[in-house]
């Protein structure tokens, strides 16, 4: 990506606190990958399959570690992480748009509704009764604050985020487009066969610096508050139910289901399509591979995994079947031991007559 502004390499050097080698007056006005970067490009190698292309890379500098840099003629800033340098460094050439603040005139706020005057709220948005905006806020449109909810300094919610009531919402935080805050939770009481419905009377609290993506979706908690930790990162689709609460700086990837009330620890990683059932805890420092689905409590940190890895249709088949066969072969293998049993204590008798 190539955008209006430019930096030297030294002064790209000196926010990175990295090693420079080459021009220190080459500007940098974009990042590409190895592949397609051109002369004004900085680009990063992170993943050792990409070292094929940094010979014959055309970007004007790389992000390398020193082990990657050693024999390469062109101009580098070298990295302890490169993949963390790239990240700390395209906020520099991103292009999406700075909302200005203040109040669209398309936009519907209830009078007393807090709104501070360095918030943007865009076209079509609605700010309910009680919401409050805080400062440098942007509110995309066609945007929904429900009534007495907080978003705290610094948020950006891109547009037709809906934020229901007495949602409170921590600073920096950016929810993408089709995310849904606060719905009510999926609690039902079973009466002779029908069912029927539980309030949902809790709310939503969400930590500083959290990223929610697109369309995803956060209950209220049925009677307490669903919590949601510091840094914390969810991808899109993500499903969060009612009372479940998520330690600081964990992160989930897409399609990953979490079932009421369950606790999950700080630094987390779960990968996508994980399911979990309710009710149930999962300490710090776990990581959840993708598609595993957790019936029980996890208490120690490590990797966990459930299912079958892909392999061809025909030999799936073949293990499908034979897992259909587990239960019989188990019991036909306890049969056995039993058996053996009899024949060992004759042979063991028999020895001592």
């Amino acid at each position: 990506m190539t955008g209006n502004v430019s930096f030297t390499l030294a002064r790209l050097a000196e926010e990175l606190g990295a090693r420079l080698v080459g021009d220190p007056d080459l500007l940098i006005s974009g990042l590409a990958t190895l592949q397609e970067a051109d002369p004004q490009h900085l680009a990063f190698l992170s993943n050792s399959q990409y070292r094929k292309f940094l010979a014959n890379t055309r970007a004007g500098a790389v992000l390398l570690t020193e082990s990657d840099a050693d024999g390469f003629a062109g101009n580098a800033l070298i990295v302890a992480d490169p993949y963390l340098s790239y990240a700390r460094l395209s906020h520099h050439f991103d292009p999406k748009p700075r909302a200005l603040a203040g109040i669209h005139p398309a936009a519907v706020v209830a009078e007393d509704a807090v709104v501070d005057p360095t918030a943007s709220i865009g076209p079509g948005a609605v700010i309910e009764s009680g919401a409050h905006i805080a400062a440098h806020t942007s509110i995309g449109a066609q945007c929904v604050v429900g009534a007495r909810s907080q978003i705290g300094e610094g948020g950006w919610l891109a547009a037709r985020v809906t934020v229901y009531h007495d949602v409170v919402i921590g600073e920096r935080v950016v929810i993408q487009s089709g995310a849904v805050i606060g719905s009510e939770g999926f609690g039902f009481a079973n009466n002779a066969g029908q069912w029927q419905k539980i309030a949902q009377i809790g709310g939503v609290r969400i930590g500083n610096d959290v990223e929610i993506g697109a369309n995803t979706t956060i209950d209220r908690g049925a009677v307490a508050d669903t919590l949601i930790g510091d840094g914390v990162k969810l991808d899109n689709q993500i499903q969060i139910a009612h009372n479940v609460h998520i330690g600081d700086h964990t992160a989930m990837a897409a399609c990953v289901g979490i079932s009421g009330s369950t606790h999950i620890g700080k630094h987390c990683m779960i990968a996508g399509g994980v399911g979990m059932v309710g009710h149930i805890e999962v300490c710090d420092n776990v990581f959840v591979s993708g598609m595993t689905m957790v019936t029980r409590s996890i208490t120690e940190p490590g990797a966990y995994s459930s299912g079958t890895a892909m392999q061809p249709a025909a030999e799936w088949r073949k293990s499908a079947a034979r897992i259909r066969q587990l239960d019989t072969l188990a019991k036909r293998v306890q049969q056995l031991e039993k058996q053996l049993q009899v024949v060992t204590q004759g042979t063991q008798d028999s020895s001592k007559s």
